[in-house]
C-alpha cells in the first residue's frame, strides 16, 4: 500500500479511538495512573526535515518536525515516556557524512544523539544499520546518549556479554487521577534483529555474535519484574508477522506481545505503521485498538514521518504496586493531505534545528561537490518495467573495480557479472519515492540517490543454476498474471521491497508472469515447478546449470541479506573494503562525461491472452513514456501516482531485443 494511502487509514484509525488519550474508552479513576510512552523508530539520520538527494525541504519526515508532536503530548500528558526503537545513525547524506568525514572524539558529537538527549528521551534499543559504519563507530556513538541503550541480544566474543543491556527500570514519579504523586517502576527491554551477523558479516564476524529476539525478551522481562518493574515495555528494532513464531526470526513483534510479563511492545523496522490496515490479517489483533494479543503494540512509520503513542492505565496491585489495567496505541503523523496538498501537521523545533544546524550546512556542502557530468536524465520511475540506465551505471561501477581487483589471480578468466537494484522506486515509502537526477552536473548528492547504502564492495562465485535462481527470487516483485482474467492486474507486488529486485547485468532473461513466484520470502522453494526465468543466455549463448561466474554484489546480499538462495557468505570471492558509494564517485570522476544508456538485461515473456496489466509510478514518468512503447497512459492513480498499461502482446513484445 502506498504511503500516502497507508497514511490516510492511520488518520481514520486515530479518529476512531477517540479520547483514549485522555481515557476516553475507560473512565480514569481516582486511584489510577493514566501513562503514555511515546515513540519514535527509523529516523534513520533524519534529523532535519530535508531531503538531500533532492536538495530541497521534505515538511513529512525529520525529528525536527516529530519533536513537536512529542513536545505537545508531553503538554498533554505529564506522565510520559519517551523511547526509540533504533536505526538512528545510518541512512541520509548526513549520516555518511558525520560517519566518514567528520567523525566522533574531543569537539565532536553525533547530531541525531545529540537531539535525543535534549529531548530526553528515556531509552533506545540499537537497530541493525546502527552497525553499517563498523561496530567501533556504533559504540562509539552510542555511548553519547544519556539515556539508556539497550541490545540484549548482541553479545560480544571477548566475554560472552551483551554488548548493552538487555533491560533497565526506570523509576518514575507519576500522577493518578486525584492528583496525588506514585513512584512507579517501568521495566524496558531492549532487543534487535539477529540478523545483524549475516548483513554486516564483515564488520562483526569474531565480535559479536547474536540470540534470538524472543528468548532473550522473555528472560529479561521475567528478570525485570522479580527485580520489581511494575510494569514492562519491550523495545524492540523488529517488525511484524503473522508467520508462525521461529527461533532467530527477523520479525518477532507478533511473538513478543505474547510474553505473559510484556505489557506493551514497541516495534520497527519495517518501515510500517501500526496499528494500521498493513497489519489487518495478524493473528489476535485488534486494529481499532492497536492490540496484539491484548497488548497495545506501535509501530511509527520511518524517517520520522509519525509518532508513536501507547496509552496504559495503572491501577494499584494490594501489595503496593502497580499493575495494567488497559491500554491502546495509535500513531500521529507529522503531514496530512487536505484536498490533495501536503499540509504540516507541526512546526520545525528550533531546539532540534539549532542542534543539527552546523551539521547540516556541512553535508549540504558536502553532498553538492560534483563528481561528474551526465548528457541525460538518470531516473527509476519505470524499474520494474525495463532495464534502466540508472541500474546500470552502478553495475558498470562494480564490475570495473573488482575485475581490477581480481586481475591475475584465480578467478580472473571466469566471467564478470554485476547485480544492482532500484533501491527508490515508489512502493511504500511512497510516491515521490525515486531517484531522479536531472542532465549535466552530477553531484555526491546524486551518487546517494543512485546507491543509498554504505554497502562494502563483494564478490560471489556462482554457478548458472545459481544465478537463475538468483533472478527467480527477484521476481518476486511481479505479481502473476492470470490470462484467464479479464480485469486489470497490477504488475508489481508493492509488498515487495525494491531493494530486493536484483538486476544481474552481463546476462539476458525473460520474466514469465504467467507463472507463480518460484521462491518464498524466506528464500525456500514456494513452487518448486515454477520457472519465471526464461531464456537465460550469457554471450548470447543459453547458460548452463555448471557454467560458473563471478557476481559483483553488496556484502548485504553475499551474506544472506533478502534471504536470496545461495548467498549464505560462504561463497565469496572477494570482500573489499571500499563503499559502494565511494567507487561510484570514483567511477564518474573517471568517465568525466557519462552518456545513460540501458544494456537491456531483461524484459518479459510474451502473454498471448488478451490480457490488461497495470504499473503506477510517480506522475513526472509521463513525459519518459516515448521510451517505452509498450507501455500506455491510463491515467492517475492513488495520489501522485500514474498508471499506465503494459502490453505483453507478442505482438508489442516482438521488436524488443535483449543485449547491449
Amino acid at each position: 500500500m502506498p504511503a500516502l494511502r497507508r497514511l490516510a487509514a492511520t488518520l481514520v484509525t486515530a479518529t476512531l479511538l477517540g479520547g483514549w488519550g485522555s481515557a476516553g474508552a475507560q473512565e480514569l479513576k481516582p486511584d489510577q495512573i493514566d501513562v503514555q510512552i511515546l515513540s519514535t523508530t527509523d529516523l534513520h539520520m533524519n534529523v532535519m526535515d530535508y531531503d538531500y538527494y533532492a536538495d530541497k525541504p521534505a515538511p513529512g519526515i525529520g525529528l525536527v518536525r516529530v519533536a513537536g508532536l512529542i513536545r505537545k503530548a508531553r503538554a498533554e500528558k505529564p506522565n510520559t515516556l519517551l523511547v526509540d526503537a533504533g536505526d538512528l545513525i545510518q541512512g541520509t547524506p548526513m549520516g555518511d557524512y558525520v560517519a566518514r568525514v567528520q567523525g566522533l572524539g574531543p569537539g565532536k558529537f553525533q547530531p541525531i544523539i545529540a537531539a535525543l538527549n535534549a529531548l530526553g528521551y528515556d531509552a533506545a534499543v540499537m537497530g541493525n544499520h546502527e552497525f553499517n559504519f563498523g561496530l567501533d563507530y556504533a559504540v562509539a556513538a552510542e555511548k553519547e546518549a544519556k539515556y539508556p541503550v539497550l541490545a540484549g541480544n548482541v553479545n560480544r566474543v571477548e566475554d560472552g556479554q551483551p554488548l548493552f543491556p538487555a533491560g533497565v527500570i526506570l523509576t518514575r514519579e507519576f500522577t493518578d487521577g486525584a492528583g496525588a504523586r506514585h513512584t512507579v517502576k517501568v521495566g524496558v527491554v531492549g532487543v534487535l534483529t539477529p540478523q545483524i551477523v549475516l548483513w554486516d558479516k564483515d564488520k562483526l564476524e569474531g565480535k559479536v555474535t547474536t540470540a534470538d529476539i524472543v528468548e532473550v525478551a522473555a528472560r529479561t522481562a521475567r528478570e525485570l519484574k522479580a527485580k520489581g518493574a511494575d510494569v514492562v515495555v519491550a523495545v524492540i528494532h523488529s517488525g511484524l508477522s503473522a508467520a508462525p513464531y521461529q527461533k532467530m526470526a527477523e520479525n518477532a513483534g507478533v511473538d513478543v506481545a505474547a510474553i505473559p510479563e510484556v505489557d506493551a511492545v514497541v516495534t520497527g523496522h519495517a518501515h510500517r505503521v501500526f496499528p494500521g490496515t498493513d497489519y489487518a490479517n495478524l493473528p489476535d489483533t485488534d486494529i481499532a485498538k492497536g492490540l496484539i494479543h491484548g497488548k497495545p503494540v506501535v509501530m511509527a512509520g520511518f524517517y520520522g514521518d509519525h509518532l508513536g503513542v501507547i496509552d496504559l492505565i495503572l491501577t494499584p496491585n494490594g501489595k503496593g504496586g502497580w499493575t495494567v489495567a488497559g491500554g491502546h496505541a495509535e500513531t500521529r503523523p507529522v503531514l496530512t493531505r487536505v484536498n490533495g496538498k501536503a499540509t504540516p501537521l507541526v512546526e520545525p523545533d528550533a531546539e532540534v534545528a539549532a542542534i543539527a544546524k552546523d551539521a547540516h550546512q556541512a553535508t549540504l556542502d558536502y553532498v553538492r561537490q560534483p563528481v561528474g557530468k551526465s548528457t541525460g536524465r538518470i531516473e527509476t520511475y519505470f524499474s520494474f518495467v525495463a532495464d534502466q540506465p540508472a541500474l546500470d551505471i552502478v553495475s558498470a561501477a562494480q564490475r570495473d573495480y573488482v575485475a581490477k581487483a581480481l586481475a591475475g589471480g584465480p578467478y580472473a578468466a571466469l566471467p564478470i557479472l554485476s547485480a544492482a537494484a532500484p533501491f527508490k522506486a515508489g512502493g511504500k515509502p511512497g510516491p515521490d519515492y525515486f531517484t531522479d537526477v536531472a542532465a549535466g552536473q552530477i553531484s555526491l548528492r546524486n551518487v546517494a540517490d543512485l546507491y543509498l547504502y554504505p554497502n562494502l564492495v563483494t564478490a560471489v562465485k556462482v554457478t548458472g543454476a545459481q544465478v537463475r535462481d538468483w533472478l527467480e527470487m527477484a521476481a518476486r516483485v511481479f505479481n502473476r498474471i492470470d490470462p484467464a482474467k479479464k480485469e486489470p492486474q497490477m504488475l508489481v507486488d508493492r509488498s515487495v521491497p525494491s531493494f530486493d529486485f536484483d538486476v544481474i547485468d552481463g546476462v539476458t532473461w525473460r520474466v514469465d508472469l504467467t507463472q507463480p513466484a518460484r521462491f518464498g520470502t524466506d528464500g525456500k522453494l514456494a513452487a518448486a515447478d515454477s520457472h519465471r526465468i526464461v531464456d537465460l543466455r550469457y554471450d548470447g549463448q543459453p547458460v548452463k546449470d555448471g557454467d560458473e561466474f563471478i557476481v559483483v554484489t553488496n556484502n548485504y546480499r553475499a551474506n544472506g541479506g533478502g534471504n536470496f538462495p545461495g548467498l549464505d557468505g560462504k561463497n565469496i570471492v572477494y570482500a573489499g573494503t571500499e563503499t559502494l558509494q565511494d567507487i561510484l564517485a570514483d567511477y564518474l570522476r573517471g568517465v568525466g562525461t557519462l552518456v545513460p544508456k540501458t544494456n537491456h538485461s531483461w524484459g518479459f515473456a510474451p502473454v498471448t491472452a488478451p490480457v490488461t496489466v497495470l504499473y503506477d509510478t510517480n506522475a513526472k514518468a509521463a513525459p519518459l513514456l516515448t521510451q517505452y512503447p509498450n507501455l500506455s497512459d491510463v491515467g492517475p492513480g492513488e495520489p501522485g501516482l500514474e498508471l499506465f498499461r503494459v502490453d505483453l502482446s507478442p505482438t508489442a513484445l516482438a521488436g524488443q531485443t535483449l543485449g547491449k
